[in-house]
């Protein structure tokens, strides 16, 4: 039994405790980040809203401890995250297809708007933690998807309207794709230089080897330490690469003819490409 192959719903980037630093990170990269939200689970976090999709910043407030599903993981991309409307149905998929995991948990944060306050509310799917050590795997279902995908919170300085690829480093990356067939199918994955690929909906999924991750992004990739596979990049569809080069204030950024590559270094662990 296999699943559908899903959307992808959003990225994650580990920031610790150091959120405030974040942030303004991200908005000097031409992000407009979306007010502090406050999780139930203790967490906090920022959003850059795309189409279809979005970036998170995640962490936790300073002098918090205890939070291993945050503070066990490296500063950097740390978080796939694939769209469900149904969590209680595809948990028994993945139980189905050979794919143990949690069942679905609940969480919410407040989101204040101009009529008032309202929960967001998300149930979510993880794939065990030692699924990969590249970092979490999972599914989110959006109980409240008007209070996350708001037509204000879409429109960046950089132009950036979508996530396009996704791009993890792995010393064996058929370990990661016979998961992907074992969930997804043998159709989903297809074989790429250096790697494979699973394609979900408009945005694709890379697992390559550190070389072929090196000969896409040089230096400006960030270094795996001593992981054998790790969340190294992602490519982000812009509208414009002129406005996105307008937009984009940190050291060490690439003008290339077909895009805009800015180091690891400037963006708490993961390289950005954006193209058009």
């Amino acid at each position: 039994m296999t699943l559908p192959v899903p959307t992808l719903d959003h990225v994650v980037v580990n920031v610790h405790d150091g959120m405030d630093a974040a942030v303004e990170t991200y908005r000097r990269l031409g992000f407009a980040m979306t007010p502090r939200g406050h999780h139930t689970l203790g967490s906090i976090n920022h959003l850059a809203i795309f189409a279809t999709n979005y970036l998170e910043l995640i962490g936790v407030p300073p002098g918090t401890a205890g939070r291993t599903d945050i503070l066990g993981w490296p500063i950097g991309l740390n978080g796939l995250v694939w769209g469900t409307e149904d969590s209680a149905a595809l948990h028994a998929a993945l139980g189905g297809a050979g794919v143990s995991c949690p069942p679905p948990g609940e969480f919410s944060r407040p989101v204040e708007l101009p009529d008032g306050t309202r929960d967001a509310v998300f149930r979510t799917v993880r794939l065990p933690n030692d699924t990969t050590p590249a970092g979490r795997l999972y599914f989110c279902h959006h109980l409240t998807r008007d209070l996350v995908w708001r037509d204000e919170w879409r429109h960046h300085p950089n132009g950036v309207v979508d996530v396009a690829q996704a791009v993890i480093a792995a010393a064996a990356p058929q370990r990661l794709g016979a998961l992907f067939r074992r969930m997804f199918g043998d159709g989903a994955v297809q074989p790429i230089a250096g790697g494979l690929r699973l394609v979900a909906g408009l945005t694709s999924m890379d697992v390559v080897t550190p070389a072929e991750l090196a000969r896409r992004f040089g230096d400006a990739a960030p270094q795996g330490d001593t992981r054998d596979e790790y969340m190294a990049a992602l490519v982000l569809r812009t509208r414009s690469l002129a406005q996105a080069a307008g937009a984009v204030q940190a050291e060490g950024v690439r003008r290339e003819a077909t895009r805009l590559l800015v180091p690891a270094t400037q963006t708490m662990g993961v390289v950005l490409q954006f193209q058009e």
